[in-house]
């Protein structure tokens, strides 16, 4: 079994994949940049033997992160827990997608494993989003090439930041969709404004994007915790996968395993 990881600001995604590409069990842990070797660990071993699986099943691994913090840790811990190969997404793997900024290396691992994954399921161009604490988004062009992207917050922070910087404003769960658009009382407008806005914000942002491709149907593929609720107000269609960075790292293990 491979086991694919990675790491983001907000969670630690990780699966297991069978030799053919089949998905086994995927999951997910809170990311603690406080966390030990040994801490992290103990939590995958348990989060395995939750699926039926072992460190024994193991006899790949491939890590992608963006937590420099947490990154040396889960390495440490990984070879204390099985002694498969490792390999970490970054200069030397082969990606089979050219990246065409000004520096290839400061675009995100996560990044780079959904466009991989997107470009299995849909025909280039398109663009690749990413909800995590930032929302990441990135344009593939007709060749296949990542162009360049965006860089915004993510609902949740948005969100936290209004309630932490305000004195009477109450968190509310943007995951739930709201009552109504016009909120007749507090709770009710930040609820209707983190979720219409965010999804406004998204519409406008995506049609700019795709407008700069010169693909006014450009497919839109998203991944990570954008909530159903905000997809649902979305004029956009938005093919949600919620395993798509998980997929691309089995899809770039499979390119370099017999390099």
């Amino acid at each position: 079994m491979l086991l694919a990881l990675n790491i983001g600001n907000t969670n630690i995604t990780f699966g297991g994949y069978d030799p053919d590409g089949k998905r086994v069990f995927s999951s997910k842990l809170y990311s603690d940049s406080a966390l030990s070797s040994d801490e992290l660990v103990y939590k995958i071993v348990n989060m395995l033997a939750l699926y039926g699986a072992s460190p024994l099943d193991v006899d790949g691994v491939i890590l992608a992160s963006v937590v420099p913090a947490l990154t040396a840790r889960m390495r440490e811990a990984l070879q204390k827990m099985t002694t498969a190969p490792l390999m970490e997404v970054g200069p030397g793997l082969k990606s089979g997608v050219r990246i065409r900024m000004d520096n290839p290396a400061q675009l995100g691992g996560e990044l780079l494993c959904a466009a991989v994954a997107a470009l299995r399921c849909h025909e280039p161009p398109l663009l690749v989003m990413n909800m995590d604490t930032a929302t990441t988004i990135v344009a593939v062009d007709a060749a296949g090439s990542i162009v360049g992207g965006m860089i915004l917050p993510g609902p949740q922070l948005s969100l936290a930041a209004l309630v932490r910087n305000t004195a009477q404003l109450p968190q509310v769960d943007p995951d739930t969709a709201p009552r109504r658009l016009l909120g007749t009382n507090t709770a009710d407008c930040l609820h209707s404004g983190i979720v219409f806005g965010t999804a406004a914000m998204l519409d406008g942002v995506i049609a700019r994007c795709r407008a700069a491709l010169g693909a006014p149907d450009a497919a839109v593929v998203a991944t990570g915790s954008l909530p159903e609720s905000i997809r649902a107000a979305c004029g956009t269609a938005i093919d949600y996968r919620e395993t798509l960075i998980l997929d691309g790292l089995f899809a770039i293990w499979k390119r370099n395993a017999h390099r």
